[in-house]
Protein backbone atom coordinates (compact mmCIF):
# COMPACT_ATOMS: atom_id res chain seq x y z
CA UNK A 1 0.00 0.00 0.00
CA UNK A 2 1.30 3.46 -0.91
CA UNK A 3 1.68 6.20 1.65
CA UNK A 4 -1.05 8.82 1.55
CA UNK A 5 -0.14 11.54 -0.91
CA UNK A 6 2.15 9.44 -3.10
CA UNK A 7 -0.44 8.53 -5.70
CA UNK A 8 -0.46 10.15 -9.12
CA UNK A 9 -3.46 10.29 -11.41
CA UNK A 10 -3.68 12.12 -14.69
CA UNK A 11 -6.53 13.52 -16.73
CA UNK A 12 -5.34 13.88 -20.30
CA UNK A 13 -6.51 14.89 -23.74
CA UNK A 14 -5.30 13.21 -26.92
CA UNK A 15 -5.83 14.22 -30.51
CA UNK A 16 -5.17 12.78 -33.95
CA UNK A 17 -2.37 13.98 -36.23
CA UNK A 18 -4.50 16.68 -37.90
CA UNK A 19 -6.05 17.75 -34.56
CA UNK A 20 -9.68 17.20 -35.54
CA UNK A 21 -10.61 14.68 -32.83
CA UNK A 22 -10.31 15.05 -29.03
CA UNK A 23 -10.27 12.20 -26.51
CA UNK A 24 -10.29 12.72 -22.74
CA UNK A 25 -9.09 9.99 -20.39
CA UNK A 26 -7.81 9.30 -16.89
CA UNK A 27 -4.94 7.06 -15.79
CA UNK A 28 -2.50 6.46 -12.95
CA UNK A 29 0.47 5.97 -15.33
CA UNK A 30 0.46 8.47 -18.17
CA UNK A 31 3.58 7.22 -19.94
CA UNK A 32 2.34 3.61 -20.05
CA UNK A 33 -1.14 4.69 -21.08
CA UNK A 34 0.27 6.67 -24.01
CA UNK A 35 2.22 3.59 -25.08
CA UNK A 36 -0.97 1.48 -25.13
CA UNK A 37 -2.85 4.13 -27.10
CA UNK A 38 -0.05 4.10 -29.68
CA UNK A 39 0.33 0.30 -29.73
CA UNK A 40 -3.16 -1.18 -29.46
CA UNK A 41 -3.99 -4.86 -29.80
CA UNK A 42 -4.77 -5.89 -33.38
CA UNK A 43 -8.41 -6.54 -32.46
CA UNK A 44 -8.79 -3.31 -30.48
CA UNK A 45 -11.85 -1.34 -31.56
CA UNK A 46 -11.48 1.52 -29.09
CA UNK A 47 -12.22 5.15 -29.90
CA UNK A 48 -8.55 6.12 -29.86
CA UNK A 49 -7.63 3.31 -32.23
CA UNK A 50 -10.49 4.00 -34.60
CA UNK A 51 -9.74 7.73 -34.81
CA UNK A 52 -5.95 7.46 -34.38
CA UNK A 53 -5.86 9.63 -31.26
CA UNK A 54 -2.32 9.04 -30.02
CA UNK A 55 -0.98 12.57 -29.50
CA UNK A 56 -0.95 14.09 -26.02
CA UNK A 57 -1.83 17.78 -26.01
CA UNK A 58 -3.03 18.34 -22.43
CA UNK A 59 -2.78 16.79 -18.97
CA UNK A 60 -3.43 17.54 -15.31
CA UNK A 61 -2.01 15.67 -12.32
CA UNK A 62 -3.98 14.70 -9.20
CA UNK A 63 -3.16 12.88 -5.96
CA UNK A 64 -6.73 11.63 -5.46
CA UNK A 65 -8.43 9.24 -7.89
CA UNK A 66 -11.95 10.48 -7.15
CA UNK A 67 -10.92 14.06 -7.93
CA UNK A 68 -9.27 12.94 -11.17
CA UNK A 69 -12.35 10.99 -12.27
CA UNK A 70 -14.62 13.91 -11.40
CA UNK A 71 -12.43 16.25 -13.48
CA UNK A 72 -12.38 13.82 -16.42
CA UNK A 73 -16.17 13.67 -16.42
CA UNK A 74 -16.37 17.46 -16.18
CA UNK A 75 -14.11 17.94 -19.21
CA UNK A 76 -15.91 15.23 -21.19
CA UNK A 77 -19.14 17.16 -20.68
CA UNK A 78 -17.73 20.36 -22.14
CA UNK A 79 -18.20 21.65 -25.66
CA UNK A 80 -15.36 21.40 -28.16
CA UNK A 81 -14.75 25.17 -27.87
CA UNK A 82 -14.37 25.00 -24.09
CA UNK A 83 -11.93 22.07 -24.42
CA UNK A 84 -9.95 23.97 -27.06
CA UNK A 85 -9.68 26.98 -24.72
CA UNK A 86 -8.42 24.72 -21.90
CA UNK A 87 -5.80 23.22 -24.22
CA UNK A 88 -4.72 26.67 -25.50
CA UNK A 89 -4.16 27.91 -21.94
CA UNK A 90 -1.93 24.93 -21.16
CA UNK A 91 -0.38 24.33 -24.58
CA UNK A 92 -0.91 27.38 -26.85
CA UNK A 93 0.67 25.78 -29.95
CA UNK A 94 -0.99 22.38 -29.46
CA UNK A 95 2.48 20.80 -29.44
CA UNK A 96 2.44 17.01 -29.13
CA UNK A 97 3.73 16.32 -25.61
CA UNK A 98 4.28 12.55 -25.83
CA UNK A 99 8.07 12.85 -25.64
CA UNK A 100 7.90 15.29 -22.73
CA UNK A 101 6.21 12.87 -20.35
Amino acid sequence: MKTLGTHNYYVYILTNKIKTVLYTGVTNDLKSRLYWHQNPEAIDKSFTTKYKCFYLIYFEQFADVETAIKREKQIKGWTRIKKENLIKEFNPTWKFLNDDV
